[in-house]
């Protein structure tokens, strides 16, 4: 019988977006026995550059996951490095939970004494502080950089190549020579049309965090793991209704 995951990318997304958003995951790296559904958010259109949009991300991203083990999911992959929701939703539910920068960044240090960040602008480093600070990283982490270029949550990086894909290069490269970088971890879900150029560029390992995250899935359910709710205790009241009132 397969398995369900349920991945949630929390802003809106058309359907030439929804396509673009899939073929971060390969159908080859798909395992056998697994089914991955993609939904979107139809209620933001944000580029979390403020604390504000951070916390409706976080909002859409809880719905969505519940709404996914109401419908009989087997796991939720969320599809921000921000891990937007993460920690309400592993209290909140009993299936398992996995962020792609929680995922990613312990990956890297699997793979490397010291790991880079490289993302598009800087309005996003502070949700890489955060987490990393969360997750006790800082320590593992030799930079964050970013290339000073807008986000395009829509288009991705299609039709921006050129430009895009030579500026994460030469912002990689510092990351390695004058960072002490050992490893690359692509800062958004949305960069992960370069994954494959700059790993082919790039003299050390190139982490592609939504993939990471989607597979780190596919292994606790073949393991039969989750969070353990001794970290994520269950809340005592639900108020799902109050929260969300269009949960049903």
């Amino acid at each position: 019988m397969s398995k369900r995951i349920k991945v949630i990318f929390p802003v809106p997304m058309n359907e030439h977006t929804k396509e673009l958003i899939e073929t971060q995951i390969p159908r080859e790296f798909i395992g056998e026995h697994f089914e991955v559904d993609f939904v979107g958010s139809k209620r933001l259109m944000s580029l979390a550059n403020s604390y504000y949009d951070t916390f409706i991300m976080d909002s859409i991203v809880i719905e969505a996951g519940m709404k996914a083990e109401e419908e009989g999911f087997d796991a939720v992959c969320i599809n921000t490095v921000s891990d937007s929701g993460m920690n309400a939703l592993r209290a909140r539910l009993n299936i398992p939970v996995i962020g792609p920068g929680q995922a990613a960044f312990h990956m890297a240090c699997t793979l490397g004494h010291k790991f880079s960040i490289l993302t598009m602008w800087e309005p996003w480093v502070p949700l890489y502080t955060k987490t990393l600070t969360e997750y006790g990283l800082n320590h593992r982490c030799a930079s964050i950089r970013h290339i000073n270029t807008r986000p395009d949550v829509q288009e991705l990086l299609e039709g921006k190549e050129e430009v895009v894909f030579a500026k994460l290069e030469a912002e990689a490269l510092k990351a390695i020579e004058e960072d002490g970088a050992n490893v690359i971890v692509l800062g958004s879900t949305t960069m992960h049309q370069s994954h494959r150029y700059l790993q082919e560029k790039l003299p050390v390992p190139v982490i592609n965090p939504g993939v990471v995250a989607y597979k780190l899935c596919e292994l606790l359910l073949d393991l039969e793991l989750s969070h353990s709710k001794k970290a994520y205790p269950a809340p005592e009241t639900l108020q799902d209704e109050l929260l969300f009132p269009s949960f049903d």
